[in-house]
């Protein structure tokens, strides 16, 4: 069976500017991006004009806006909610800037350690609350399970499945790299999550938490990638690899080690190596 994939990627993993990112993609042959950071600005504050320009760029080279890369989620249930709704509103202005409608979200820190009910009910009360705002403002959240976050293993998942996932305005990535952090048994998850992941997220780590391009650590990715493939899945696919800890990597709060393999790479080469070895892998599994 061949499955058609269209891979996004997190291009400002390889640059910050828009130009650089665009390179990044060409060089690899992708005509997909999530944006997520461009120069000093994340997706959530990017002024109205940077957004226009980035876009005019990105339109003349051909390259279409999968995903926009929203922190939103990643603050603690002790601070103000507002924000989050704040930032939402203002990435719906983006949307028809960038003609794209999708936004990756997260789901709430306890670093002020209250009881593990308090946490998921706050955490769940909140991500409905920015399902029904999300709604109305004709966006679609894209939830990705997080290290540390009320989100972060699998049994996490399952219970924001059930209360908010419909396929429509809330929907679920699935994250090789954090499952294997977490100390998830990856293919297990895969296992009880397949029928609600509605997005992948390449990036892989070892068992010593060093991050390497997918398919090449302990997550698991080629075998569930190709479960995946031969089972009709489809869905948005992007490349986060996080291989060298570049600033835009650094402004996610990464947990895991940069790969010592590629200190001596450019942000803009490590970029390449991950997007060369996850086309390589897609096209093993069967998707083209």
């Amino acid at each position: 069976m061949s499955t058609q994939w269209n891979l996004s990627a997190f291009a400002d993993e390889a640059g910050p500017t828009i130009e650089e990112q665009i390179a990044a993609l060409q060089r690899a042959g992708l005509t997909y991006i999530d944006v997520r950071g461009l120069g000093e600005f994340n997706v959530s504050n990017l002024p109205l004009d940077v957004a226009k320009n980035a876009a005019e760029q990105l339109a003349a080279a051909g390259i279409t806006v999968g995903m926009l890369g929203s922190p939103l989620g990643k603050i603690d249930i002790a601070d103000d909610f507002e924000t989050d709704l704040e930032r939402l509103r203002h990435i719906a202005q983006l949307a028809p800037i960038f003609n794209c409608n999708a936004v990756r979200i997260f789901s709430y820190y306890n670093k002020t350690e209250k009881p593990y009910d308090e946490w998921k009910n706050e955490s769940l009360r909140r991500l409905g609350a920015l399902k029904e705002e999300a709604k109305k403002l004709g966006l679609v959240l894209y939830h990705e399970n997080e290290r540390h976050i009320f989100g972060d293993r699998c049994n996490e998942i399952l219970e924001i499945a059930n209360a908010l996932r419909d396929g429509e305005t809330f929907r679920l990535i699935f994250d090789f790299d954090n499952y294997n952090q977490s100390g998830d048994d990856v293919w297990e998850n895969w296992q009880q999550l397949k029928n609600v992941t509605d997005a992948f997220h390449l990036k892989d780590s070892t068992k010593e938490n060093q991050h390497v391009p997918i398919g090449q650590g302990a997550g698991h990715a080629r075998e569930i990638l190709g479960d995946a493939a031969q089972s009709g899945w489809n869905g948005p696919v992007s490349l986060e690899p996080h291989l060298a800890h570049s600033d835009a990597v650094m402004a996610t709060g990464p947990s895991g080690e940069a790969n010592q393999e590629f200190k001596n790479l450019s942000p803009a080469d490590c970029f390449h190596v991950a997007a060369e070895e996850a086309k390589k892998l897609l096209a093993e599994i069967g998707a083209r």
